[in-house]
């Protein structure tokens, strides 16, 4: 906490601005709209590589919080104030940082894959300030955001290779596939299953339960979509900037419209079960990666009409 306490002596409202805005870089939203991104308009196999790494991070990261069930710094520590506009996101069990793994897992993948030293130097800077922004808000401390980071990075390299190796042939895929599908099975299980002691925190067991059926539902509809993407659609990411501008926006759009739909639905109709968000998450992949790529012929051939 000593850290921390040094961290809190040296704010100010300049410094709390930056500090929240790099801190907002490593929230789920971020990380969906550029690995869908890239999806669509830079590399297929990017794609593949930044959703397994967000996958198995936010697995990874859920069963910790479940597992050791560490308060935040200000619940420990009642003197120690934190900068109140990162409160509303800080929910759920501190250790260890989501937002950290999410950013490290994100931007670390990316500087991973790809070659330009500025882009890499770029997403190494922002995944830094965005690790450090954790600690200077007063959300987590040096032990989440450390654990996390390495996490995070463990699954960069480590990743790597086993999706360049798996993306050379179906079959392989469709192992790496099967393997994550099973380690998010056993999450939902460990979640929704295990003994935990009569003192956890009931809203932060909620949110890992939850977690864990979107998680298994996004999986399962990944294995769906990567079949059918590849035998009937194979889609080309390729088109002008303005036409990529406007597959992008379209593309998040109609996403969303699922994902909240779905909710809205699911909610007037009463269905209070879990399992609901595995159907969300299953439909918004398939969205994402099977009915919205067969609009991509239409956007390049936008942009050849242009030229």
């Amino acid at each position: 906490m000593q850290f921390l306490y040094f961290l809190e002596s040296i704010r100010n409202p300049v410094l709390d601005a930056i500090m929240q805005f790099f801190t907002e870089l490593g929230g789920e939203a971020v990380f969906l709209v550029l690995a869908l991104m890239i999806f669509w308009c830079v590399s297929k196999e990017e794609g593949y590589y930044l959703l397994f790494i967000g996958f198995l991070g936010t697995i990874f990261n859920q069963f910790l919080k479940l597992v050791f069930r560490i308060p935040r710094p200000w619940v420990k520590d009642p003197k120690f104030t934190i900068v109140e506009s990162a409160r509303a996101d800080a929910t759920g069990y501190s250790f260890p940082s989501g937002h950290t793994q999410n950013v490290v897992g994100t931007l670390g993948g990316i500087a991973r894959w790809q070659k330009q030293k500025w882009l890499r130097v770029a997403c190494i800077a922002t995944l830094l300030l965005t690790s450090f922004s954790r600690m200077y808000l007063g959300v987590h401390t040096p032990l989440d955001v450390g654990v996390s980071f390495a996490v995070a990075v463990v699954l960069v390299f480590a990743l790597y290779p086993i999706v360049r190796y798996a993306v050379q042939k179906p079959k392989r895929m469709y192992v790496l596939l099967g393997v994550m599908t099973a380690i998010s099975l056993a999450f939902v299980l460990y979640a929704n299953l295990a003994a935990f002691p009569a003192d956890i925190d009931a809203e932060n067991l909620a949110h890992g339960q939850k977690n864990s059926y979107s998680l298994l539902g996004a999986l399962l509809g990944f294995c769906l979509a990567y079949g059918i993407e590849r035998k009937y659609i194979r889609f080309e990411t390729k088109a002008v900037w303005w036409a990529q501008i406007l597959k992008v926006v379209l593309g998040l759009a109609v996403v969303l419209a699922v994902k909240e739909g779905l909710k809205l639905v699911f909610s007037a109709l009463g269905f209070t079960w879990l399992g609901t968000n595995a159907i969300r998450y299953f439909a918004v992949v398939l969205m994402a990666a099977t009915v919205w790529p067969l609009t991509f012929r239409f956007f390049a051939r936008l942009g050849k009409k242009k030229q």
